[in-house]
């Protein structure tokens, strides 16, 4: 039995991915998720017993035996950084080596995104461990731009004439795939995982309106009109800046670099958002006209 590589997020979108990658290589997995029942089942991967990362003793007995860690962000919440310090925490009690961590694209102590800073303190305590590790700093999800669009067919935000190198959850379960089988030649390097163009979202409206045959329109707003209009959602007040400024990074470029990571790890093209849109229908039908 080779290294054991434990993925956590396992019947998420992202670590789930990666898991059936894994498995398809033929890699020995530890799976990690809050509810065992909903792991997938795939041979030479163990499903381990539920944890979650606030819960330092359950990680620790979830991570036990295992060589690499796989760390999916939580959740976003008011404490997500306290998750994951205590989920490294735990790898670090059980001999873990080895911390693969996705992270978000231009995180940093002073991110324009407020979720963003959770990921650059998180990478920092990761860094304070001494363990090898590599960070997948990735973009906003493809996914997203079609669930951006609200009542009447319009994205509105504070995103201005900034762009936006969106990205494929495929792409990046498979740039993740091969820096984990990819042994030490990842170590300590941070790689944005992006897909191959930066759009505007006027221009991501404008492909939405191709492919779902009605009028998709962009309507930039100020920061007060985006708390405004969002206000219905009675949510707390981290989790609305985080929706706010997320538009805002768009604005100051913070999203903006298109990477060459994804074609250098999995050896094709990343996908652009016509190319997702073609592959994945069912992000975009309940907008159809």
């Amino acid at each position: 039995m080779g290294p054991v590589i434990a993925v956590t997020g396992a019947s998420g979108q992202i670590g789930g991915r990666v898991a059936r990658r894994l498995a398809e290589a033929g890699t020995a997995q530890r799976l990690v998720g809050r509810d065992a029942s909903r792991l997938p089942d795939f041979d030479g991967a163990v499903k381990a017993p539920p944890a979650s990362y606030d819960d330092g003793a359950a990680m620790r007995r979830a991570l036990e035996g295992a060589d690499t860690l796989f760390l999916v962000s939580a959740r976003e919440s008011a404490d997500r950084v306290r998750e994951h310090i205590t989920a490294v925490d735990a790898a670090v009690a059980v001999g873990i080596r080895r911390i693969v961590y996705v992270s978000f694209q231009s995180a940093a102590p002073d991110a324009t995104f407020t979720f963003a800073r959770d990921h650059w303190h998180t990478e920092q305590h990761i860094r304070d461990t001494g363990l090898r590790h590599t960070f997948l700093r990735d973009s906003l999800y493809l996914a997203v731009l079609p669930a951006m669009v609200g009542a009447y067919g319009a994205i509105r935000g504070p995103g201005g004439q900034g762009r936006i190198a969106a990205v494929a959850h495929d792409d990046i379960a498979d740039a993740a795939a091969a820096v984990l089988l990819g042994g030490d030649a990842h170590d300590h390097l941070t790689y944005d995982l992006t897909g191959p163009e930066a759009i505007t979202l006027a221009e991501a409206a404008a492909v939405l309106t191709r492919f779902t045959g009605r009028l998709i329109e962009y309507i930039a707003e100020s920061r007060d009109q985006a708390y405004a209009s969002r206000a219905q959602y009675n949510a707390p007040a981290w989790e609305m800046a985080g929706w706010v400024t997320s538009y805002e990074a768009i604005a100051t470029g913070e999203m903006a670099k298109v990477s060459t990571a994804i074609p250098m790890l999995t050896g094709r093209p990343a996908q652009n958002l016509a190319g997702y849109l073609t592959t994945h229908p069912q992000a975009w039908e309940h907008l159809k006209a």
